[in-house]
């Protein structure tokens, strides 16, 4: 049985509303477009309730830079670094002999203008060694970003004489100087080892303000360079610690900057000369130079 109350009644067809519909369906989309455009020139209001700007201006993304000046300075250390590197000796000294040996003031004293150098047993000759180390040093304080002058480059007849040398380094006010040399000891003496400046103030010579800064920078090379060709330090001169202090070497008593030598080995050693006479080896000497400029730049 069924009961048809007041809230029961059965339903009875809606009246017809497609007029409304279609007025709904026109407002709705424009409104909704107009609100989307509304945001999008910034009419919506901002943080406290206030319409910001239309006409606000719109931030760049931001750029990224390829290289950055701390990336420039990460990849050349040494720019702005001046470093002179005298290969010791010259290949053709020996056809001027008068000349290299005119006697030069080195302020303890007066000494030649330079040598002919000492050569392996085989003939290998200091000053073809010393060049060819210097310019493989050259190329890596450059990739350094280092400014590198030599004081001779196989392009002259002679020389320098040893004041010149120390000229050449004083004048470019390079913040270091290495003279690359091989020694000419006898067999069974071997090792390298550095040659530091001596406290000299006499005649035209005074290394007093350069005495220290050229320790530190030997010391660093001594190490460095041991490491990096795996050889000891001499067993004659230095009494094991790769280092010594001389006073007779014009090129380092008229030196104004820090200045050392380094004796790389001893080209009278059968097993020294093996070494320097290596191709690969001599890549080894230059980088552990390298590495002891670079060290004692950076600080």
């Amino acid at each position: 049985m069924s009961y048809a109350g007041p809230e029961f009644e059965s339903p009875q067809p809606r009246p017809r509303r497609r007029p409304l519909t279609l007025a709904l369906a026109v407002l709705v989309p424009g409104a909704l477009l107009g609100w989307l455009v509304y945001e999008g020139v910034g009419g919506a209001a901002d943080g406290g309730g206030t319409p910001a700007a239309v006409n606000a201006p719109v931030s760049a993304p931001p750029t990224v830079s390829s290289t950055t000046a701390d990336d420039k300075a990460l990849s050349a250390p040494l720019r702005g670094k001046v470093v002179v590197i005298d290969p010791g000796h010259n290949l053709t000294n020996f056809r001027h002999t008068a000349e290299i040996n005119r006697k030069v003031d080195i302020g303890t004293g007066r000494k030649a203008c330079d040598t002919t150098g000492t050569s392996t047993n085989s003939g290998y000759a200091e000053a073809k060694f010393s060049l060819d180390v210097a310019h493989r040093l050259r190329t890596l304080l450059e990739r350094q970003g280092a400014t590198v002058k030599l004081t001779q480059d196989g392009d002259r007849p002679y020389g320098p004489c040893v004041d010149e040398r120390a000229r050449i380094g004083n004048r470019a006010k390079a913040d270091a100087v290495v003279s690359i040399h091989a020694d000419g000891a006898g067999a069974g003496q071997r090792g390298y080892h550095v040659i530091l400046p001596g406290r000299v103030h006499k005649g035209i010579a005074d290394t007093r303000r350069i005495v220290v800064p050229s320790a530190a920078l030997g010391k660093r090379i001594a190490a460095d360079f041991g490491r990096a060709t795996g050889t000891k330090p001499s067993n004659y001169i230095g009494h094991g610690t790769g280092l010594d202090t001389r006073t007779d070497l014009g090129g380092l008593n008229l030196s104004t900057v820090p200045k050392v030598f380094i004796e790389c080995g001893n080209m009278r050693d059968s097993k020294d000369a093996a070494l320097l006479t290596s191709a690969a080896w001599r890549q080894k000497a230059a980088q552990g130079i390298s590495e002891g400029i670079v060290s004692f730049l950076r600080g």
